[in-house]
């Protein structure tokens, strides 16, 4: 063994023998799973470290000490937690989806700040994988706007592909902004990407207008009904019990106690509110208005958690086919 011959990796095993167990222990803490695996595995197939390799990779590593000297951090996870640990969980909440959306990397950055229609006649004659992939790379928002703006055979299909992308590889990536590059002159990000996804379908689909969403939820219920139903639940919300038949919606209330109702109810519309009350008894309604009224301040993130536990309770209803639960777009089922 010859410190010429050494690799980057020899030389990282080379030092942790040297350093002793204890050591080491604390450097795994901080390396990854693969990271251990990779050094560990090297390590298992030294049995001799001649004494001059030994001396210099210890005084690489003090040289190393002196041309690093100084506090070495993650910056955004120091970012993260010290917004997290802000008084008032709302207003750090708030604070900490701001900075996460500021530092993302977003691929396809330039087609942002185009008008949804320019870009849904770039892409109309694209392949609807190739449309599927650009969409899922962009703010919930913009994306519907150019599905909307996209030729009405091609919307389902370009939907269902978005709602099957895990992960798109930064080659995939690079041959798409290759080819855009052409018409617009975008320049974007190499990383691999998480996109895709049911939950972006869904956050898609609530933005969509004129019950747009209802339309390509029923074509691409005809391929894959599993996909539909999941989607559909995930795009159900409070809100959205506004839609029920009087008896679902009681069956529903059954479940519920007053003093969940009533917070959920705090940011109810008035139509909802009053769907609800009359689908109660008259003391009840009148119970529960009177707690509304003096209720103060709460935070919205109580009254959202309320909203979310009564519309699993509607879910697990029509788990169980107690009743029909509607879509996003408020349209009942019957």
């Amino acid at each position: 063994m010859s410190f010429e011959s050494l690799t980057g990796l020899d030389k990282a095993a080379v030092l942790l023998i040297c350093l002793g167990e204890e050591a080491s222990a604390k450097i795994f803490e901080e390396l990854s799973d693969v990271e251990v695996g990779l050094v560990t595995r090297t390590i298992a197939t030294i049995d001799h470290i001649p004494e001059d390799v030994k001396e210099t990779v210890l005084a690489n590593l003090e040289e190393s000490q002196r041309q690093y000297a100084g506090l070495f951090l993650t910056g955004s996870d120091f970012a993260k937690k010290a917004i997290t640990s802000l008084d008032g969980k709302e207003r750090a909440d708030d604070l900490l989806n701001r900075f996460v959306s500021g530092t993302e990397i977003r691929p396809l950055e330039t087609i942002s700040h185009m008008q949804p229609a320019m870009v849904a006649g770039l892409l109309a004659s694209e392949h609807p994988q190739t449309v599927s992939l650009v969409l899922s790379t962009q703010h919930v928002a913009h994306a519907s706007d150019i599905l909307s703006h996209l030729p009405e055979e091609m919307r389902a299909d370009v939907v269902y592909r978005i709602a099957k992308i895990e992960r798109v590889s930064p080659d995939v990536i690079l041959k798409i902004e290759d080819a855009l590059h052409r018409e617009i002159g975008i320049v974007g990000s190499r990383e691999q990407h998480q996109v895709g996804g049911i939950d972006k379908v869904v956050d898609i689909l609530n933005n969509m207008q004129d019950s747009i969403d209802a339309d390509i939820l029923d074509d691409i219920e005809e391929n894959d009904p599993d996909m539909v139903e999941e989607i559909r639940k995930r795009m159900f919300t409070f809100e959205n019990l506004n839609a029920l038949d009087g008896r679902s919606l009681q069956m529903i209330l059954r479940e519920v106690n007053n003093d969940t109702l009533t917070m959920a109810l705090k940011t109810a519309s008035d139509e909802m509110q009053e769907k609800v009350f009359a689908n109660m008894s008259a003391r009840a309604a009148d119970m529960i208005r009177d707690d509304l009224d003096a209720m103060g301040p709460v935070r919205l993130s109580e009254v959202e958690a309320m909203q979310q536990s009564i519309v699993k309770i509607a879910m697990k209803l029509e788990e169980e086919g107690k009743l029909v639960l509607g879509t996003g777009g408020g349209d009942e089922l019957v």
